[in-house]
């Protein structure tokens, strides 16, 4: 299966944010290349929370380029076989955290957001990961800083986007 069609199927089982779910789909059909970054369109991403339900507390990474603190994430990989698989390899890569698990339930938020020219949009597909107990991180060269932050400590540094994902997450729980 192709990670276009694997996307088109998490998509489809997906039950929430129905609008947006649906368009995403509509991208998709209407650009076989949507899952890449050179579609000029929009491309679909994948990301994850990192959490550690244990201390109550999420790993966040200041994004060099955006000089925001956000989730792990980014563009899929020819060599991801799945949306999962791209979530967590970026989590993985982003974070220095080995043997982080997904959440299960398959993606726990959509977010669609603006990006600049020459593509126009970001269609994130959100999941969460479990870090195992006493897990070291360490930063990447996307990244000028990561920390951990308390959960109730992530609405004073990351903006409302991350809020949802946490909260999402934490329902997921």
């Amino acid at each position: 299966m192709s990670l276009h069609d694997d996307a088109v199927l998490v998509l489809k089982e997906y039950e929430g944010q129905r609008e947006l779910r649906q368009a995403y789909l509509d991208h998709l059909a209407a650009h076989p290349d949507g899952m890449w970054k050179a579609c000029g369109s929009g491309h679909l991403t994948a990301s994850a929370l990192v959490i550690d339900p244990e201390h109550g507390r999420v790993l966040l990474t200041l994004h060099k380029k955006l000089r925001m603190w956000l989730q792990m994430g980014g563009h899929c990989e020819p060599q991801d076989a799945s949306l999962e698989t791209a979530a967590l390899r970026e989590a993985t890569e982003e974070s220095g955290v080995e043997g982080l698990t997904l959440l299960p339930g398959g993606p726990v938020r959509l977010d669609r957001h603006p990006i600049p020219p020459p593509c126009h949009w970001h269609f994130d597909v959100q999941y969460a990961v479990v870090a195992p107990p006493g897990a070291a991180h360490a930063i990447s060269d996307e990244s000028l800083d990561l920390r951990w932050f308390g959960y109730d400590e992530v609405a004073a540094v990351a903006d409302e986007s991350v809020l949802r994902l946490l909260q999402a997450t934490r329902e997921r729980l």
